[in-house]
């Protein structure tokens, strides 16, 4: 059966939650060691999760999980076409162009000026089209693949596929879906044997949640949301030499708005707001994510208990009593507490190759809604959550 087509999946004007993964095309040394030549590319890592933390602040999408391993990488994304509906014209004009500048002649001179932003203001049917891009999980996919591939590429002093296709989507239809499929991406890097717990799995958003709340912070990596008065721009290039306004350039892409904040704060919130309307956006308004909503009904301290007793049952034959506060947890979502190891661990065997994620009957209901009879994969996950 061939891959549903995008459309099919999400569309950038209604709110859903959606897997992604992308994987390279030459497998592991191009995001970790190269064992033919011993090169250590795991470097690439931070490359893709600062574009990441970038593109949260720009895009009406929230990331709400991800994982970048060796060879590919997770993310658990949530498209706010209601936040994006909030933002003026400016803010969509600006937000656009610090991703796509459009093109330059010298390409470290793509800096937006106020001019550009009245300018893509002006032209309402490009600004109406921005502003449903802004929203849209593929095309924030794009933006952040693209950009590294590049610099893959460069770095490799090769051409060519960086990585092996488009990526892969999966619809997660409930809240039950939602905690074993964030709960599959946070355990990846265990599961592969990359580290002993949640604790030492960096790259993941469990570690960045976790170390905020030991107070880490890091050199923010949001986009300036601030246009370049127009005059000024122009003194610039003219009495600055190019190479010094190139390394200008490359210096403030480190940090551009000479802000630190915690490790966490570009994600979505883990905890839905019980006193907060579910219908209202909650724009974020600090400059660093597109809103403040939740996605879970669990507290942090619940959610970190959980994946960290998931971790340790690395061994199926390991006889390890779920504590009762958890399992009331799992039953409360419909989860059947003595599937849910198998549920996180073998997640490939129920949903490896499902386009849908979550209990049997809101698969079902899911298809019923996109004129299906049901979803690959719908059958074989009964066994691992309750009727």
């Amino acid at each position: 059966m061939p891959r549903p087509q995008r459309c099919e999946q999400f569309e950038s004007s209604e709110i859903c939650i959606v897997h992604v993964v992308q994987r390279c095309v030459r497998r592991a040394f191009l995001a970790g060691v190269d064992h033919a030549t011993g090169n250590d590319y795991s470097f690439r890592k931070e490359w893709i999760r600062r574009r990441m933390e970038a593109l949260a602040s720009v895009f009406a999408v929230d990331v709400l999980s991800y994982a970048v391993m060796s060879n590919h990488m997770h993310q658990i994304l949530r498209n706010r076409p209601d936040v994006c509906a909030q933002w003026s014209d400016q803010d969509v004009a600006i937000r656009w162009l610090r991703v796509f500048p459009g093109r330059r002649l010298e390409e470290h001179l793509a800096e937006p000026t106020e001019n550009d932003v009245k300018t893509l203001v002006a032209d309402k049917v490009l600004l109406a089209e921005v502003r449903k891009r802004l929203s849209d999980i593929s095309w924030f996919m794009r933006a952040l693949a693209e950009p590294i591939a590049r610099m893959a590429n460069h770095q490799d002093e090769c051409t060519g596929r960086f990585w092996e296709g488009r990526f892969k989507a999966q619809r997660i239809v409930d809240e039950a879906g939602l905690l074993a499929c964030s709960m599959y991406v946070d355990l990846n890097p265990v599961r592969a044997a990359m580290a002993e717990s949640p604790e030492e799995a960096e790259h993941t958003s469990a570690y960045d949640r976790a170390n905020a709340r030991r107070g880490a912070v890091l050199p923010s990596a949001a986009f300036d949301l601030k246009p370049i008065p127009t005059n000024e721009a122009g003194r610039k290039i003219r009495e600055t030499p190019v190479d010094q306004l190139r390394d200008d350039r490359k210096e403030k892409r480190k940090n551009p708005t000479g802000r630190r904040i915690r490790r966490d704060d570009w994600l979505s919130p883990l905890t839905l707001d019980s006193d907060t309307l579910s219908s209202e956006p909650q724009v974020h308004t600090d400059g660093v994510r597109s809103s403040d909503k939740g996605f879970l009904n669990v507290a942090w301290k619940e959610y970190w208990e959980l994946l960290r007793w998931t971790a340790k049952q690395s061994t199926k034959c390991v006889e390890s009593v779920l504590p009762q506060s958890l399992a009331k947890t799992l039953a409360a979502l419909g989860i059947d507490a003595s599937m849910w190891r198998d549920l996180i661990w073998e997640w490939q065997r129920y949903f490896g190759k499902s386009a849908c994620v979550g209990r049997p009957v809101s698969i079902k209901q899911h298809a019923e809604q996109t004129g299906r009879h049901h979803h690959r994969g719908q059958a074989s996950v009964a066994c691992c959550f309750s009727s």
